[in-house]
């Protein structure tokens, strides 16, 4: 009776010690999810300080039995393993953001709509078209489109640090840069308050 006893106490002891233990952050992830970085391309830089955020890129998780993945607009729209997603980043460093008012379905619709594009090149020039996508771009019509709901707020090109993207912008359009321009940035998105933090590596990001 006695060995019965230490045997249900260990076993309640390794219960508890697993209770305690965080859970990973890849078994927190949920279809949907936005999850942003700070990319290490060259335009990242630019756009940290065009927009005074360390958050550069943005991407949805698609979570499914073969693993999960992070469908993003690069060069071309692809779909990612989420391991191979965060360690691009800048020291692992990652944020998600959940729309919990929106239903699963919803969520799930969202990133069918962004796989839509899959194999679509990388918009250079930030237009607003589908001929081409970048990174917020993706986000915010996948959700427009398949729930109604358009998270961030659209900038103008000169509302922005124009300065600081200077080499940038003359390298995209030359002498002639279209400073009325609207546009969506991956800061913008992460501002959006509908959306619920999940985890954040970024002191002061939220």
């Amino acid at each position: 009776m006695r060995w019965l006893k230490l045997s249900l106490l260990s076993l309640s002891l390794l219960a508890h010690t697993a209770a305690a233990e965080p859970q990973p952050l890849v078994g927190k992830l949920q279809t949907g999810d936005l999850v942003f970085h700070t990319s290490r391309s060259q335009q990242s830089a630019p756009i940290q300080a065009a927009t005074n955020s360390p958050l550069s890129h943005v991407g949805l998780v698609e979570v499914t039995p073969a693993g999960v993945f992070v469908v993003e607009a690069v060069q071309p729209v692809k779909r990612t393993p989420f391991a191979k997603w965060k360690a691009r980043g800048l020291n692992g460093r990652i944020l998600v953001l959940r729309p919990e008012q929106l239903s699963e379905e919803q969520r799930v619709a969202a990133v069918q709509e962004a796989k839509r594009h899959l194999g679509k090149p990388y918009d250079l020039r930030f237009g607003w078209d589908d001929k081409a996508m970048y990174c917020s771009e993706l986000a915010r019509k996948a959700y427009s489109a398949a729930a109604g709901v358009d998270y961030g707020k659209m900038e103008r090109l000169g509302t922005l640090n124009v300065k600081k993207l200077g080499p940038a912008l003359q390298q995209r359009y030359g002498g002639n840069i279209p400073l009325n321009l609207e546009l969506i940035t991956p800061a913008s998105l992460a501002a959006d308050e509908r959306l619920t933090v999940v985890h954040t590596d970024f002191p002061g990001v939220r």
